[in-house]
């Protein structure tokens, strides 16, 4: 492999991640959530009830500003807190039915988006693609896995 050609995949990844960004808070202004309420509602969605701590840890947030959006999306009914059924100090944060149905909304917007770009690839060329990513992502969680074990 040539550095060549690492340097033009970090590349393309980095300008394809950006105009994914860009569309998904184009489509975000259509809806009553903000990029960052849009990524704690994925959290939610993909992985169920967390607590503050927890969420925070995952969006790269302090827990300050993790407790004021929260705030916000549960004055909105798209979250609640509730509190934990083992540990009654715990207090989790619960995707409301608000926020589901939203997040899907986003989601399939964005999946619609996605769909008429590729329209333009064969069948087999979108196959490959999907293959390539999903091998790319796994050998990336590995490697994340690896280093978190070192650390």
């Amino acid at each position: 492999m040539e550095r060549r050609q690492v340097e033009q995949i970090e590349k393309s990844l980095r300008m394809v991640a950006e105009i994914v960004k860009q569309k998904g808070r184009e489509i975000l202004t259509h809806f009553p959530i903000t990029p960052p309420q849009f990524v704690a509602l994925q959290w939610l969605n993909e992985h169920g009830d967390m607590t503050i701590g927890e969420l925070s840890q995952k969006m790269y947030l302090a827990c300050s500003t993790t407790t004021d959006l929260i705030d916000r999306m549960e004055k909105n009914h798209l979250v609640e807190r509730v509190k934990d059924q083992n540990d009654r100090r715990v207090v989790r944060i619960h995707l409301l039915e608000r926020g589901k149905t939203i997040i899907e909304e986003v989601i399939r917007k964005r999946q619609e988006y996605l769909t008429d770009i590729l329209e333009k690839f064969s069948d087999e060329e979108v196959s490959m693609f999907e293959n390539y990513l999903n091998v790319l992502y796994d050998e990336m969680q590995a490697k994340k896995e690896e280093e978190k074990k070192r650390n």
